[in-house]
Protein backbone atom coordinates (compact mmCIF):
# COMPACT_ATOMS: atom_id res chain seq x y z
CA UNK A 1 0.00 0.00 0.00
CA UNK A 2 1.06 3.55 -0.90
CA UNK A 3 2.50 5.37 2.18
CA UNK A 4 1.29 8.77 3.26
CA UNK A 5 4.48 10.37 4.60
CA UNK A 6 5.59 14.00 5.73
CA UNK A 7 6.18 16.08 3.32
CA UNK A 8 8.81 19.74 3.64
CA UNK A 9 7.01 23.22 3.77
CA UNK A 10 3.61 21.81 4.11
CA UNK A 11 0.70 24.04 4.10
CA UNK A 12 -2.91 23.42 5.79
CA UNK A 13 -6.34 23.88 5.57
CA UNK A 14 -9.40 22.95 7.50
CA UNK A 15 -12.08 20.82 7.86
CA UNK A 16 -14.64 21.37 4.75
CA UNK A 17 -15.02 18.29 3.02
CA UNK A 18 -12.51 19.18 -0.02
CA UNK A 19 -12.76 16.50 -2.69
CA UNK A 20 -9.21 16.94 -4.21
CA UNK A 21 -9.52 15.38 -6.97
CA UNK A 22 -11.01 14.46 -10.76
CA UNK A 23 -13.90 13.51 -12.02
CA UNK A 24 -14.29 10.66 -13.73
CA UNK A 25 -15.14 11.31 -17.66
CA UNK A 26 -13.40 8.36 -19.58
CA UNK A 27 -14.11 4.70 -19.50
CA UNK A 28 -12.16 3.31 -16.64
CA UNK A 29 -11.04 -0.23 -15.62
CA UNK A 30 -13.70 -0.45 -12.42
CA UNK A 31 -13.77 -3.56 -10.62
CA UNK A 32 -16.65 -1.98 -7.73
CA UNK A 33 -19.97 -1.96 -9.70
CA UNK A 34 -22.37 -1.53 -7.16
CA UNK A 35 -24.29 -0.24 -10.82
CA UNK A 36 -25.68 3.14 -9.23
CA UNK A 37 -26.28 6.02 -11.45
CA UNK A 38 -26.90 9.94 -11.63
CA UNK A 39 -30.33 9.65 -10.85
CA UNK A 40 -31.81 11.30 -7.34
CA UNK A 41 -32.24 8.85 -4.70
CA UNK A 42 -33.58 9.33 -1.30
CA UNK A 43 -31.50 10.15 1.64
CA UNK A 44 -31.42 6.73 3.07
CA UNK A 45 -31.04 4.90 -0.23
CA UNK A 46 -27.76 6.62 -0.44
CA UNK A 47 -26.98 6.07 3.06
CA UNK A 48 -27.51 2.30 2.23
CA UNK A 49 -25.56 3.13 -0.98
CA UNK A 50 -22.15 4.44 0.75
CA UNK A 51 -22.49 1.45 3.35
CA UNK A 52 -22.24 -0.92 0.82
CA UNK A 53 -19.97 1.25 -1.31
CA UNK A 54 -17.31 1.49 1.76
CA UNK A 55 -16.52 -2.22 1.66
CA UNK A 56 -15.24 -1.97 -1.58
CA UNK A 57 -12.69 0.92 -0.87
CA UNK A 58 -9.44 0.40 0.83
CA UNK A 59 -9.41 3.18 3.87
CA UNK A 60 -6.21 3.91 5.84
CA UNK A 61 -6.86 6.15 9.13
CA UNK A 62 -3.01 7.76 9.61
CA UNK A 63 -1.95 8.84 12.76
CA UNK A 64 -2.52 12.74 14.13
CA UNK A 65 0.38 14.72 13.94
CA UNK A 66 0.32 18.38 15.85
CA UNK A 67 2.07 21.20 14.71
CA UNK A 68 2.58 24.64 16.33
CA UNK A 69 1.03 27.46 14.36
CA UNK A 70 3.41 31.00 13.28
CA UNK A 71 1.54 33.96 13.18
CA UNK A 72 3.65 34.71 10.14
CA UNK A 73 2.83 31.86 8.22
CA UNK A 74 -0.62 33.32 6.86
CA UNK A 75 0.31 35.31 3.52
CA UNK A 76 -0.17 39.22 3.20
CA UNK A 77 -2.69 40.36 0.60
CA UNK A 78 -0.50 41.50 -1.92
CA UNK A 79 1.50 37.56 -1.49
CA UNK A 80 -2.12 36.13 -2.39
CA UNK A 81 -2.81 38.65 -5.80
CA UNK A 82 -1.35 36.21 -8.57
CA UNK A 83 0.37 38.16 -11.25
CA UNK A 84 -1.76 39.95 -12.56
CA UNK A 85 -0.18 39.19 -16.23
CA UNK A 86 -0.87 35.50 -16.02
CA UNK A 87 -4.11 35.94 -14.79
CA UNK A 88 -5.85 39.59 -16.09
CA UNK A 89 -4.63 40.39 -19.46
CA UNK A 90 -4.72 43.46 -21.04
CA UNK A 91 -7.55 44.04 -23.21
CA UNK A 92 -6.72 46.94 -25.28
CA UNK A 93 -2.81 48.00 -25.59
CA UNK A 94 -1.90 51.41 -26.26
CA UNK A 95 1.38 52.53 -27.37
CA UNK A 96 1.21 56.03 -27.36
CA UNK A 97 4.04 58.08 -25.71
CA UNK A 98 2.30 58.91 -22.82
CA UNK A 99 0.05 55.74 -22.12
CA UNK A 100 -2.56 55.09 -19.08
CA UNK A 101 -3.97 52.12 -17.40
CA UNK A 102 -7.44 51.32 -16.29
CA UNK A 103 -8.72 48.77 -14.75
CA UNK A 104 -12.57 48.49 -15.58
CA UNK A 105 -15.15 46.13 -13.96
CA UNK A 106 -15.84 43.17 -16.40
CA UNK A 107 -19.23 44.45 -17.38
CA UNK A 108 -17.91 47.05 -19.79
CA UNK A 109 -14.43 44.77 -20.12
CA UNK A 110 -15.44 42.00 -21.59
CA UNK A 111 -16.37 39.69 -24.41
CA UNK A 112 -19.33 40.14 -26.64
CA UNK A 113 -21.91 42.45 -25.06
CA UNK A 114 -19.94 43.20 -22.33
CA UNK A 115 -17.04 44.88 -24.56
CA UNK A 116 -17.98 48.21 -24.30
CA UNK A 117 -14.96 50.53 -22.91
CA UNK A 118 -12.74 47.89 -24.70
CA UNK A 119 -14.39 49.59 -28.15
CA UNK A 120 -14.31 52.36 -27.10
CA UNK A 121 -10.46 52.39 -26.21
CA UNK A 122 -9.84 51.21 -29.60
CA UNK A 123 -11.51 54.21 -31.17
CA UNK A 124 -9.56 56.55 -28.89
CA UNK A 125 -6.55 54.83 -29.81
CA UNK A 126 -6.76 54.96 -33.44
CA UNK A 127 -7.76 58.99 -33.24
CA UNK A 128 -4.23 59.74 -32.50
CA UNK A 129 -4.38 62.07 -29.75
CA UNK A 130 -1.81 64.20 -28.41
CA UNK A 131 -1.16 65.66 -25.04
CA UNK A 132 -0.37 69.91 -25.38
CA UNK A 133 2.96 68.92 -25.41
CA UNK A 134 2.89 67.33 -28.73
CA UNK A 135 3.29 63.81 -26.83
CA UNK A 136 1.12 60.64 -28.71
CA UNK A 137 -1.89 59.67 -26.05
CA UNK A 138 -3.31 55.97 -25.40
CA UNK A 139 -4.97 53.76 -22.78
CA UNK A 140 -4.48 50.82 -21.75
CA UNK A 141 -7.34 48.68 -20.62
CA UNK A 142 -7.31 45.60 -18.29
CA UNK A 143 -10.56 44.17 -17.18
CA UNK A 144 -10.43 42.92 -13.49
CA UNK A 145 -13.42 42.13 -11.25
CA UNK A 146 -14.00 45.57 -9.14
CA UNK A 147 -13.63 43.92 -5.84
CA UNK A 148 -10.14 42.18 -6.46
CA UNK A 149 -9.08 45.35 -8.46
CA UNK A 150 -9.71 47.36 -4.81
CA UNK A 151 -6.77 44.75 -3.04
CA UNK A 152 -4.58 44.98 -6.52
CA UNK A 153 -4.54 48.93 -5.60
CA UNK A 154 -4.89 48.82 -1.65
CA UNK A 155 -1.87 46.31 -1.42
CA UNK A 156 0.98 47.97 -4.06
CA UNK A 157 0.58 44.95 -5.87
CA UNK A 158 -0.32 46.42 -8.93
CA UNK A 159 -1.56 50.08 -9.21
CA UNK A 160 -3.21 51.48 -12.41
CA UNK A 161 -3.57 54.88 -13.35
CA UNK A 162 -6.91 54.86 -13.17
CA UNK A 163 -10.19 52.54 -11.61
CA UNK A 164 -13.50 52.06 -13.86
CA UNK A 165 -15.14 50.09 -10.96
CA UNK A 166 -19.20 49.36 -11.58
CA UNK A 167 -20.07 51.71 -8.45
CA UNK A 168 -18.23 54.46 -6.34
CA UNK A 169 -18.48 52.23 -3.30
CA UNK A 170 -15.33 50.77 -4.21
CA UNK A 171 -14.12 53.69 -4.43
CA UNK A 172 -15.54 54.85 -0.82
CA UNK A 173 -13.18 52.03 0.28
CA UNK A 174 -9.81 52.77 -1.48
CA UNK A 175 -10.15 56.38 0.03
CA UNK A 176 -10.89 54.29 3.51
CA UNK A 177 -7.68 52.36 3.33
CA UNK A 178 -5.60 55.35 3.07
CA UNK A 179 -5.32 55.16 -0.75
CA UNK A 180 -4.66 58.22 -2.95
CA UNK A 181 -7.99 58.21 -5.68
CA UNK A 182 -9.87 61.08 -7.27
CA UNK A 183 -13.41 60.74 -8.39
CA UNK A 184 -13.10 61.75 -12.35
CA UNK A 185 -16.42 61.53 -13.33
CA UNK A 186 -19.48 59.73 -12.06
CA UNK A 187 -20.42 58.16 -14.49
CA UNK A 188 -19.27 56.56 -17.77
CA UNK A 189 -22.48 54.66 -18.85
CA UNK A 190 -25.60 54.29 -16.72
CA UNK A 191 -26.34 51.17 -15.05
CA UNK A 192 -28.64 49.99 -12.00
CA UNK A 193 -28.40 46.74 -10.00
CA UNK A 194 -31.39 45.10 -9.48
CA UNK A 195 -33.56 41.52 -7.86
CA UNK A 196 -34.98 40.08 -10.45
CA UNK A 197 -38.41 38.19 -9.60
CA UNK A 198 -40.61 35.64 -11.80
CA UNK A 199 -44.17 37.12 -12.14
CA UNK A 200 -45.09 34.32 -10.14
CA UNK A 201 -43.16 35.77 -6.90
CA UNK A 202 -43.78 39.42 -7.73
CA UNK A 203 -47.82 38.62 -7.88
CA UNK A 204 -47.86 36.95 -4.51
CA UNK A 205 -45.87 39.56 -2.81
CA UNK A 206 -48.19 42.68 -3.59
CA UNK A 207 -50.68 39.85 -2.75
CA UNK A 208 -49.33 38.98 0.80
CA UNK A 209 -47.40 42.99 1.42
CA UNK A 210 -49.14 45.23 -0.36
CA UNK A 211 -45.73 45.33 -2.93
CA UNK A 212 -42.96 44.30 -4.95
CA UNK A 213 -39.63 45.79 -3.98
CA UNK A 214 -36.04 45.59 -2.49
CA UNK A 215 -37.96 45.75 1.50
CA UNK A 216 -40.86 43.01 0.71
CA UNK A 217 -38.49 40.70 -0.55
CA UNK A 218 -36.42 41.02 2.32
CA UNK A 219 -39.45 40.48 4.51
CA UNK A 220 -40.76 37.69 2.30
CA UNK A 221 -37.72 35.97 2.61
CA UNK A 222 -37.51 36.43 6.32
CA UNK A 223 -40.54 35.36 6.55
CA UNK A 224 -39.73 31.68 4.92
CA UNK A 225 -41.93 33.20 1.90
CA UNK A 226 -39.45 33.24 -0.71
CA UNK A 227 -35.98 31.96 -1.76
CA UNK A 228 -33.60 34.41 -2.27
CA UNK A 229 -30.12 34.07 -3.66
CA UNK A 230 -27.41 36.75 -4.24
CA UNK A 231 -23.50 36.66 -4.92
CA UNK A 232 -20.24 37.27 -2.84
CA UNK A 233 -20.06 40.38 -1.62
CA UNK A 234 -16.31 40.30 -1.24
CA UNK A 235 -16.10 39.89 -4.59
CA UNK A 236 -19.30 41.32 -6.33
CA UNK A 237 -20.30 44.54 -6.75
CA UNK A 238 -24.13 43.47 -7.15
CA UNK A 239 -23.97 41.56 -3.96
CA UNK A 240 -22.01 44.35 -2.06
CA UNK A 241 -24.99 46.90 -2.94
CA UNK A 242 -27.16 44.11 -1.90
CA UNK A 243 -25.80 43.47 1.53
CA UNK A 244 -25.63 46.92 2.24
CA UNK A 245 -29.30 47.65 1.19
CA UNK A 246 -30.13 44.45 3.23
CA UNK A 247 -28.60 45.69 5.83
CA UNK A 248 -30.07 49.44 5.97
CA UNK A 249 -34.05 47.92 5.32
CA UNK A 250 -33.12 46.71 9.19
CA UNK A 251 -31.87 49.67 10.09
CA UNK A 252 -32.31 52.96 8.26
CA UNK A 253 -31.02 55.13 10.94
CA UNK A 254 -27.51 53.31 11.25
CA UNK A 255 -26.98 49.30 9.37
CA UNK A 256 -24.57 48.51 11.30
CA UNK A 257 -26.83 48.33 14.67
CA UNK A 258 -27.55 45.36 16.71
CA UNK A 259 -30.93 45.64 14.82
CA UNK A 260 -29.70 45.73 11.92
CA UNK A 261 -27.68 42.55 12.16
CA UNK A 262 -30.62 41.09 13.92
CA UNK A 263 -33.07 41.79 11.01
CA UNK A 264 -30.41 40.26 8.51
CA UNK A 265 -30.06 37.31 10.44
CA UNK A 266 -33.48 36.34 9.98
CA UNK A 267 -33.21 37.20 6.34
CA UNK A 268 -30.58 35.24 6.24
CA UNK A 269 -31.87 31.83 7.49
CA UNK A 270 -34.04 31.70 4.85
CA UNK A 271 -31.37 32.10 2.32
CA UNK A 272 -30.18 28.99 0.69
CA UNK A 273 -27.60 30.27 -1.16
CA UNK A 274 -25.05 32.90 -1.39
CA UNK A 275 -23.01 31.87 -4.59
CA UNK A 276 -19.53 32.10 -5.44
CA UNK A 277 -19.95 33.42 -8.64
CA UNK A 278 -23.13 34.31 -10.95
CA UNK A 279 -22.89 31.50 -12.94
CA UNK A 280 -23.54 29.78 -9.59
CA UNK A 281 -26.61 31.84 -8.29
CA UNK A 282 -27.85 31.82 -12.39
CA UNK A 283 -27.35 27.66 -12.34
CA UNK A 284 -29.62 27.44 -9.35
CA UNK A 285 -32.51 29.95 -10.23
CA UNK A 286 -32.98 27.62 -13.19
CA UNK A 287 -33.06 24.49 -11.09
CA UNK A 288 -35.92 26.50 -9.69
CA UNK A 289 -33.92 26.18 -6.14
CA UNK A 290 -34.42 30.37 -6.09
CA UNK A 291 -37.39 32.44 -6.65
CA UNK A 292 -35.02 35.19 -7.08
CA UNK A 293 -31.62 36.63 -7.94
CA UNK A 294 -29.50 39.72 -8.62
CA UNK A 295 -27.85 41.17 -11.18
CA UNK A 296 -27.10 44.17 -12.97
CA UNK A 297 -29.61 45.47 -15.79
CA UNK A 298 -26.88 45.57 -18.67
CA UNK A 299 -26.70 42.14 -17.94
CA UNK A 300 -30.31 41.20 -17.69
CA UNK A 301 -31.20 43.27 -20.69
CA UNK A 302 -28.84 40.99 -22.56
CA UNK A 303 -29.88 37.68 -22.02
CA UNK A 304 -33.26 37.09 -23.93
CA UNK A 305 -34.32 34.11 -21.11
CA UNK A 306 -34.12 36.09 -18.19
CA UNK A 307 -35.67 39.09 -19.66
CA UNK A 308 -38.66 36.96 -20.63
CA UNK A 309 -38.84 35.19 -17.44
CA UNK A 310 -37.89 37.66 -14.54
CA UNK A 311 -39.00 41.30 -13.82
CA UNK A 312 -36.37 43.45 -12.56
CA UNK A 313 -36.54 45.68 -9.96
CA UNK A 314 -33.74 48.25 -8.85
CA UNK A 315 -31.94 48.53 -6.15
CA UNK A 316 -29.22 50.33 -3.93
CA UNK A 317 -26.80 52.72 -5.30
CA UNK A 318 -26.26 53.29 -9.04
CA UNK A 319 -23.54 51.38 -11.16
CA UNK A 320 -23.20 54.26 -13.26
CA UNK A 321 -19.35 53.16 -13.64
CA UNK A 322 -17.44 56.13 -11.96
CA UNK A 323 -13.96 56.83 -13.05
CA UNK A 324 -11.01 57.33 -10.90
CA UNK A 325 -7.61 58.35 -11.18
CA UNK A 326 -5.41 56.47 -8.71
CA UNK A 327 -1.86 58.13 -7.26
CA UNK A 328 -0.23 61.35 -8.31
CA UNK A 329 -0.54 61.15 -12.19
CA UNK A 330 1.55 63.66 -14.06
CA UNK A 331 -0.05 66.55 -15.74
CA UNK A 332 0.41 64.72 -19.13
CA UNK A 333 -1.22 61.58 -17.74
CA UNK A 334 -3.74 63.62 -16.05
CA UNK A 335 -4.56 65.26 -19.47
CA UNK A 336 -5.24 61.75 -21.14
CA UNK A 337 -7.33 60.36 -18.54
CA UNK A 338 -9.01 63.95 -19.23
CA UNK A 339 -9.59 62.93 -22.47
CA UNK A 340 -10.31 59.37 -22.66
CA UNK A 341 -13.34 60.43 -20.29
CA UNK A 342 -14.58 62.92 -22.73
CA UNK A 343 -14.31 60.11 -25.49
CA UNK A 344 -16.31 57.83 -23.23
CA UNK A 345 -19.10 60.48 -22.96
CA UNK A 346 -19.03 61.24 -26.90
CA UNK A 347 -22.17 60.67 -28.53
CA UNK A 348 -21.49 58.23 -30.28
CA UNK A 349 -19.51 56.30 -26.93
CA UNK A 350 -22.97 56.49 -24.97
CA UNK A 351 -25.20 55.32 -28.28
CA UNK A 352 -23.06 52.35 -28.43
CA UNK A 353 -23.53 52.26 -24.77
CA UNK A 354 -26.77 52.49 -25.06
CA UNK A 355 -26.55 49.04 -27.71
CA UNK A 356 -24.44 46.89 -25.01
CA UNK A 357 -27.65 47.62 -22.70
CA UNK A 358 -26.44 50.64 -20.48
CA UNK A 359 -28.28 53.74 -20.31
CA UNK A 360 -31.53 52.58 -19.27
CA UNK A 361 -33.50 52.99 -15.64
CA UNK A 362 -32.46 56.88 -15.85
CA UNK A 363 -35.28 57.92 -13.67
CA UNK A 364 -34.37 55.42 -11.02
CA UNK A 365 -32.42 56.79 -7.97
CA UNK A 366 -31.35 55.00 -4.95
CA UNK A 367 -33.21 56.05 -1.30
CA UNK A 368 -29.60 54.15 0.15
CA UNK A 369 -27.73 56.74 1.27
CA UNK A 370 -24.05 56.60 0.01
CA UNK A 371 -22.09 54.78 2.76
CA UNK A 372 -18.69 55.62 3.95
CA UNK A 373 -15.87 52.88 3.67
CA UNK A 374 -15.72 51.98 6.77
CA UNK A 375 -19.39 51.81 6.89
CA UNK A 376 -18.56 48.87 3.93
CA UNK A 377 -15.86 46.99 5.25
CA UNK A 378 -17.98 46.78 8.54
CA UNK A 379 -21.04 44.92 6.78
CA UNK A 380 -18.58 42.97 4.91
CA UNK A 381 -17.37 41.56 8.13
CA UNK A 382 -21.14 41.72 9.70
CA UNK A 383 -21.89 39.40 7.16
CA UNK A 384 -18.81 37.09 7.31
CA UNK A 385 -19.58 36.68 11.20
CA UNK A 386 -23.35 35.93 10.40
CA UNK A 387 -24.31 34.16 6.93
CA UNK A 388 -24.89 31.14 8.43
CA UNK A 389 -26.60 32.50 11.69
CA UNK A 390 -26.01 30.19 14.23
CA UNK A 391 -25.98 26.82 12.53
CA UNK A 392 -22.30 25.78 12.01
CA UNK A 393 -20.65 24.00 8.97
CA UNK A 394 -19.32 20.90 8.63
CA UNK A 395 -16.41 20.51 6.06
CA UNK A 396 -14.37 18.03 4.64
CA UNK A 397 -11.19 18.74 2.52
CA UNK A 398 -10.84 15.65 -0.33
CA UNK A 399 -6.99 16.45 -1.61
CA UNK A 400 -5.78 14.71 -4.64
CA UNK A 401 -2.01 13.34 -4.12
CA UNK A 402 -1.59 11.16 -7.17
CA UNK A 403 1.91 11.07 -8.66
CA UNK A 404 0.86 14.19 -11.28
CA UNK A 405 0.59 16.61 -7.78
CA UNK A 406 4.14 15.56 -7.42
CA UNK A 407 6.40 18.98 -6.73
CA UNK A 408 4.87 22.66 -7.92
CA UNK A 409 1.38 21.79 -7.58
CA UNK A 410 1.14 20.31 -4.22
CA UNK A 411 3.36 22.52 -2.56
CA UNK A 412 1.40 25.57 -3.85
CA UNK A 413 -1.52 23.54 -2.22
CA UNK A 414 0.00 23.28 1.13
CA UNK A 415 0.67 26.90 1.08
CA UNK A 416 -3.39 27.54 -0.52
CA UNK A 417 -4.90 25.40 2.80
CA UNK A 418 -2.21 26.52 5.05
CA UNK A 419 -3.16 30.72 4.32
CA UNK A 420 -6.39 30.19 4.27
CA UNK A 421 -7.17 28.53 7.61
CA UNK A 422 -7.25 32.43 8.91
CA UNK A 423 -10.14 32.52 6.85
CA UNK A 424 -12.38 29.61 8.33
CA UNK A 425 -14.99 30.80 11.58
CA UNK A 426 -13.87 29.16 14.42
CA UNK A 427 -17.07 27.46 15.28
CA UNK A 428 -17.28 25.52 12.16
CA UNK A 429 -16.17 21.83 11.68
CA UNK A 430 -13.58 20.53 9.39
CA UNK A 431 -11.71 16.93 8.25
CA UNK A 432 -9.34 16.77 6.06
CA UNK A 433 -8.89 13.32 3.84
CA UNK A 434 -6.52 12.62 0.88
CA UNK A 435 -6.70 9.82 -2.18
CA UNK A 436 -4.36 7.97 -4.54
CA UNK A 437 -5.10 4.47 -5.51
CA UNK A 438 -6.17 4.54 -1.81
CA UNK A 439 -7.53 7.00 0.08
CA UNK A 440 -6.73 8.18 3.79
CA UNK A 441 -8.42 9.71 6.72
CA UNK A 442 -5.47 12.56 7.53
CA UNK A 443 -7.71 14.61 9.93
CA UNK A 444 -11.62 13.74 11.65
CA UNK A 445 -14.00 16.12 11.35
CA UNK A 446 -13.86 18.23 14.79
CA UNK A 447 -14.64 21.62 15.87
CA UNK A 448 -11.82 24.15 14.11
CA UNK A 449 -10.45 25.38 17.88
CA UNK A 450 -6.62 25.98 18.08
CA UNK A 451 -5.74 22.30 18.53
CA UNK A 452 -8.10 21.01 15.52
CA UNK A 453 -5.72 23.59 13.61
CA UNK A 454 -2.52 22.37 15.06
CA UNK A 455 -3.48 18.88 13.86
CA UNK A 456 -4.66 20.07 10.02
CA UNK A 457 -1.62 21.42 10.19
CA UNK A 458 0.33 18.77 10.61
CA UNK A 459 -1.72 17.23 8.52
CA UNK A 460 -1.25 19.01 5.82
CA UNK A 461 2.50 19.12 5.75
CA UNK A 462 1.88 15.10 6.05
CA UNK A 463 0.91 15.02 2.78
CA UNK A 464 2.92 12.30 0.12
CA UNK A 465 2.20 12.07 -3.86
CA UNK A 466 2.42 9.19 -5.26
CA UNK A 467 -0.62 6.62 -6.98
CA UNK A 468 -3.41 7.27 -8.99
CA UNK A 469 -6.96 8.66 -8.82
CA UNK A 470 -9.19 7.26 -6.97
CA UNK A 471 -11.82 10.32 -6.57
CA UNK A 472 -14.82 9.04 -6.44
CA UNK A 473 -13.81 6.40 -3.50
CA UNK A 474 -12.49 9.52 -1.60
CA UNK A 475 -15.71 11.29 -2.40
CA UNK A 476 -17.77 8.14 -1.15
CA UNK A 477 -15.51 8.27 2.26
CA UNK A 478 -15.80 11.46 2.64
CA UNK A 479 -19.56 11.86 2.48
CA UNK A 480 -19.88 8.81 4.79
CA UNK A 481 -17.33 10.85 7.13
CA UNK A 482 -19.90 14.17 6.81
CA UNK A 483 -22.80 12.55 7.85
CA UNK A 484 -22.05 10.65 10.69
CA UNK A 485 -20.35 14.18 12.02
CA UNK A 486 -24.19 15.67 10.73
CA UNK A 487 -25.81 13.15 12.91
CA UNK A 488 -23.51 14.06 16.25
CA UNK A 489 -23.45 18.13 15.64
CA UNK A 490 -27.37 18.09 15.19
CA UNK A 491 -28.70 20.96 13.10
CA UNK A 492 -25.35 22.25 10.78
CA UNK A 493 -24.82 22.97 7.11
CA UNK A 494 -22.63 20.43 5.07
CA UNK A 495 -20.01 21.13 2.31
CA UNK A 496 -17.42 18.98 0.55
CA UNK A 497 -14.73 20.81 -1.44
CA UNK A 498 -12.83 18.84 -4.13
CA UNK A 499 -9.57 19.85 -5.67
CA UNK A 500 -7.46 17.29 -8.38
CA UNK A 501 -5.44 17.96 -11.52
CA UNK A 502 -6.54 15.34 -13.53
CA UNK A 503 -8.94 12.15 -14.68
CA UNK A 504 -10.67 9.46 -11.58
CA UNK A 505 -8.75 6.19 -12.70
CA UNK A 506 -8.96 3.93 -10.33
CA UNK A 507 -12.05 2.90 -8.23
CA UNK A 508 -15.85 3.74 -8.52
CA UNK A 509 -16.96 6.45 -11.25
CA UNK A 510 -19.03 9.61 -11.47
CA UNK A 511 -21.81 7.05 -12.76
CA UNK A 512 -21.89 5.30 -8.92
CA UNK A 513 -22.01 8.34 -7.02
CA UNK A 514 -23.64 10.96 -8.71
CA UNK A 515 -27.22 9.97 -7.11
CA UNK A 516 -25.91 9.29 -3.50
CA UNK A 517 -24.92 13.75 -3.65
CA UNK A 518 -27.83 14.67 -4.68
CA UNK A 519 -30.11 12.04 -2.36
CA UNK A 520 -27.71 13.43 0.72
CA UNK A 521 -27.81 16.95 -1.33
CA UNK A 522 -24.43 17.44 -0.03
CA UNK A 523 -23.07 20.61 -1.90
CA UNK A 524 -19.59 19.40 -3.42
CA UNK A 525 -17.33 22.30 -4.32
CA UNK A 526 -14.90 20.86 -7.16
CA UNK A 527 -11.30 23.07 -7.76
CA UNK A 528 -9.48 22.01 -11.21
CA UNK A 529 -6.01 22.61 -10.60
CA UNK A 530 -4.07 22.96 -14.00
CA UNK A 531 -7.47 20.86 -15.49
CA UNK A 532 -10.15 21.28 -17.01
CA UNK A 533 -13.06 18.90 -16.88
CA UNK A 534 -17.00 19.20 -17.74
CA UNK A 535 -17.82 16.68 -15.00
CA UNK A 536 -16.50 18.32 -12.22
CA UNK A 537 -18.90 20.97 -13.28
CA UNK A 538 -21.68 18.49 -13.07
CA UNK A 539 -21.22 17.14 -10.04
CA UNK A 540 -20.89 20.94 -8.63
CA UNK A 541 -23.66 21.30 -10.11
CA UNK A 542 -25.84 18.39 -8.59
CA UNK A 543 -26.49 20.40 -5.22
CA UNK A 544 -25.69 23.96 -6.36
CA UNK A 545 -22.14 24.43 -5.97
CA UNK A 546 -19.72 26.06 -7.54
CA UNK A 547 -16.92 24.78 -9.83
CA UNK A 548 -13.89 26.39 -10.06
CA UNK A 549 -10.71 26.10 -12.30
CA UNK A 550 -6.78 27.02 -11.14
CA UNK A 551 -3.39 27.02 -11.40
CA UNK A 552 0.09 27.07 -10.09
CA UNK A 553 -0.26 30.70 -10.73
CA UNK A 554 -3.65 31.66 -8.82
CA UNK A 555 -4.36 28.82 -6.79
CA UNK A 556 -3.79 30.60 -3.09
CA UNK A 557 -6.17 33.49 -4.37
CA UNK A 558 -8.88 31.33 -5.59
CA UNK A 559 -8.74 29.05 -2.74
CA UNK A 560 -8.52 31.96 0.24
CA UNK A 561 -11.74 33.48 -1.82
CA UNK A 562 -13.79 30.70 -1.86
CA UNK A 563 -13.15 29.70 2.00
CA UNK A 564 -13.45 33.15 3.09
CA UNK A 565 -16.96 33.01 0.94
CA UNK A 566 -18.28 29.92 2.30
CA UNK A 567 -16.77 28.79 5.79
Amino acid sequence: MFENKKVKNGVIFGAIVVVLAIVVTVGVSVTKNLGKTNSAISADEAKSSIAKMLGHIQVEDLPLRSEALNVNESLSTAEELPDIDTVYPIGVQGSGQIDIEVFTSPEKGGPGMDRWLLDVAEAFNKANHTTSSGATASVTVRSVDSGTAVEYISSGKYVPDAFTPSSTLWGAMLETGGVSVQLKSDRLAGNVAGVLLTEEMESHLIEQYGSADFSTVVQATADGEMMMGYTNPYASSTGLNFLLNTLYTGDPENPLSSKAVGQFNKFQANVPLVAFTTMQMRTAAESNVLDGLILEYQSYINDSTLAREYKFIPFGVRHDNPMYAVGNLSAEKEEVLDQFIAECGSQQSQELATKYGFNSNEEYQSALPQPGGQTITQAQSIWKENKDGDMPIVALFIVDISGSMSGEPINNLRTALLNSMQYINDDNYIGLISFSSDVYRDLPIEKFNLKQKTCFKGAVNNLTVGGQTAMYDALTVGMDMVEKKLDEVGNAKPMIFVLTDGESNNGYRYRDVGGIVAGLKIPVYTISYNYSNEQLDELAAINEAASISGTSEDIVYKLRNLFNAQI
